[in-house]
This record gives structure tokens, C-alpha cells and sequence, in this order.
């Protein structure tokens, strides 16, 4: 596995793509209202990946800069987005955008910001976006607790990860984000949710880059204990992963 975080999903992104969850349109409507933009604006959506954030902002009617390092994963994100006339992709980083001074209207990361070096990155949002304007930060924070498959669920992935509790988003805190966003910032979540099936279950866990995916030693394990979980646990042939959709929107120096 890539130990550069920009290449971690580049044997990913199919699954990715088919089952990773999106976001719900509360939460991209809150954000937008949130940071002003009621009429079509210029994006910068950082760490863009195959573009699962990026496509409700186009279809809002925003211009978005894609912004994203991983090759396979910006040339997933071209060829289903390239329609949208509003879409530009960008070979880039937090760190370094390549986008003009003051260009921007709005800057978001879903799913991204916890890879990103927050002093340098706050430097170059800083620089990027015009006067006045904020930054969204997303996450699909995945319930871990409440029924007996979501607690299964995470200790399967506790048991069977390879860094999975290194790298895990939710390692962030309160502290992270006050010393990131310029004074205070707005929080809201909203729910959300998968119903997968047994093919739709593997492929969502197969698209986490701290799983061990198919060729590794450790992998055929992985989907037998899966398999046990998901029989133990389907109502008509399906589960559910509950979400908390947490967006966080402020201002940086």
C-alpha cells in the first residue's frame, strides 16, 4: 500500500466510485446557503477524488475547480463529469492549488481534509479564495454504534484493517478545526445512509484504502468474516451503514 497519501486510492476507484455514499442534498443546499453562494459562484473542491462531492456543486449550476493529486481518480472524475460545462479538472494539491490568487467564491473538501497539511493548506485557501469568502469541510462520518451490525461492522474493520485506526478521520478533533478556520465556524449533520447488498457491502468496505483489497494475504479472511456479518445481520438481503453528514464552514486567515 502507497504510503503517499495522494496515491492511496489509485487501486480503489472503481469501488470507489460504485460504493462510496454520496452526500445529501440538505447538506450541500445548508452549505451553499451558508456561505452565500444563492447564485452560481466559483468553486474550488480540494481533494476532489472521482468527483462524488464535485457533481452536486456542478449540477447547482457552480463552475468547480477539481482539484485533485491522484491520476486515476481525476481521470475518473473527467470522464462521467466532463458534460457539465461548469467543470474544470486540476492536477494539484491542498498545498498547492495552481489556482490564481482570489479566484475562488467558496473552497470544499469532502472526505479529504484529515490528508491535508493543515499550516500549509490554510496558507494556500488563504491566498486562493477572494475576500471574505469560507471554506466547507464534509465528512460521511459512519455510525459505529446503536445496532448490533453497525458495531460488528467496525470491529470487523478493527480486526482486519492495516492502519485503519491511524489513519481514521474521526482522529481529528475539535482543537484541529479551531486552529485551522479563522474564529468561529458554523456545524451542522444531517443523516444519511447505504442499503447494501452482500456484492454492494464488499465493494463499500474493497473501496477503503486501509482494507486489505484482492491479492492480499489477509483478504480472503476478510471477506469470510463479511460474509458471516452479513448473514447474521440482512433484512431482506440487505444492511444498512448509517451516516452523520458533518459539514464545518468558516473563514481562514
Amino acid at each position: 500500500m502507497p504510503n503517499d497519501s495522494t496515491k492511496r486510492f489509485s487501486d480503489r476507484v472503481d469501488a470507489y466510485v460504485r460504493y462510496r455514499p454520496g452526500y445529501p442534498a440538505r447538506a450541500v443546499d445548508w452549505l451553499l446557503e451558508r456561505s452565500g453562494l444563492s447564485a452560481p459562484g466559483v468553486i474550488a473542491d480540494i481533494g476532489s477524488g472521482t468527483g462524488i462531492a464535485t457533481e452536486p456543486l456542478l449540477q447547482r449550476g457552480h463552475r468547480v475547480y477539481a482539484v485533485e493529486p491522484n491520476q486515476p481518480m481525476r481521470e475518473r472524475a473527467e470522464q462521467t463529469l466532463c458534460t457539465f460545462e461548469g467543470f474544470q479538472s486540476v492536477d494539484g494539491t491542498a498545498e498547492s492549488t495552481t489556482l490564481e490568487d482570489r479566484s475562488v467564491d467558496l473552497i470544499t473538501a469532502a472526505q479529504a481534509f484529515h490528508w491535508f497539511k493543515h499550516d500549509a493548506t490554510r496558507a494556500e485557501f488563504a491566498r486562493i479564495l477572494k475576500p471574505g469568502k469560507g471554506v466547507a469541510l464534509l465528512w460521511n462520518d459512519r455510525v459505529t454504534t446503536g445496532d448490533a451490525f453497525l458495531a460488528g461492522y467496525e470491529s470487523l474493520l478493527k480486526a482486519h484493517a492495516t492502519d485503519y485506526e491511524r489513519i481514521n478521520h474521526q482522529n481529528l478533533d475539535e482543537a484541529d478545526f479551531e486552529g485551522f478556520f479563522d474564529g468561529d465556524y458554523a456545524f451542522e449533520s444531517f443523516d444519511n445512509a447505504q442499503r447494501l447488498d452482500l456484492a454492494g457491502l464488499v465493494g463499500r468496505v474493497e473501496s477503503s484504502s486501509y482494507m486489505p483489497g484482492p491479492g492480499h494475504a489477509r483478504h480472503a479472511a476478510m471477506i469470510d468474516a463479511l460474509r458471516a456479518l452479513f448473514d447474521r445481520h440482512a433484512v431482506d438481503h440487505l444492511v444498512t451503514i448509517a451516516y452523520k453528514t458533518t459539514v464545518r464552514i468558516g473563514r481562514v486567515a
